[in-house]
């Protein structure tokens, strides 16, 4: 099995497919504690100083890590065949661990949701998944080109079949397992 994530702040759209492209389990997962703040770099409370920045950050980052941990071991458990992998999106290899510096302009953007990208990879290598990243913009695309004809049903056919919810976000978290079947890149944690 393969789960394909599609991540947002706190929570993220877990799709599971079987070797075959058939989905095998569809859920929204959970990635923070209820009252965690869910985007620590963007917090909307008292402004802090970079070493309170840090604190919050530690705090929502282990937080992500027990309930991504949890998340995921409860998906593992009600599936019929083990999880060989995990996609994820892509995010910089080179992207700065410094709070102060992600706090800046260009980082800020993007910081909150480089740590999600992170535990979650963290945890899926903690269970021996390989974790494959993704572009967001082209996985579609990139899937589709390696189903050929098939890709309408493998793609779009889950929300016929199954019915809603079936979003952007479902077909593009199945479409990460179809590319990491095809193509076993890595991503380190």
């Amino acid at each position: 099995m393969r789960v394909g994530i599609a991540h947002h702040f706190g929570w993220a759209v877990a799709v599971t497919a079987s070797a075959g492209h058939q989905v095998a389990d569809r859920r929204r997962i959970e990635l923070i504690e209820p009252g965690v703040p869910a985007a620590p770099i963007h917090h909307d409370g008292k402004p802090l100083d970079d070493a309170g920045a840090a604190a919050l950050v530690a705090t929502v980052r282990a937080s992500a890590a027990r309930v991504t941990a949890g998340a995921l071991d409860h998906l593992a458990s009600q599936l019929p065949e083990p999880i060989v992998s995990m996609s994820v999106r892509a995010w910089p290899l080179d992207f700065p661990g410094d709070i102060a510096v992600q706090r800046r302009v260009p980082y800020e953007a993007r910081a909150d949701s480089v740590m999600y990208l992170q535990v979650l990879a963290e945890v899926a290598h903690e269970r021996g998944w390989i974790v494959h990243v993704y572009d967001a913009k082209d996985v579609e695309r990139q899937a589709a080109a390696i189903l050929a004809g098939r890709a309408d049903e493998v793609l779009r056919g889950p929300g016929r079949r199954l019915g809603p919810p079936w979003t952007k976000d479902h077909r593009m978290a199945l479409a990460a397992t179809v590319v990491a079947a095809a193509r076993p890149v890595t991503h380190g944690a």
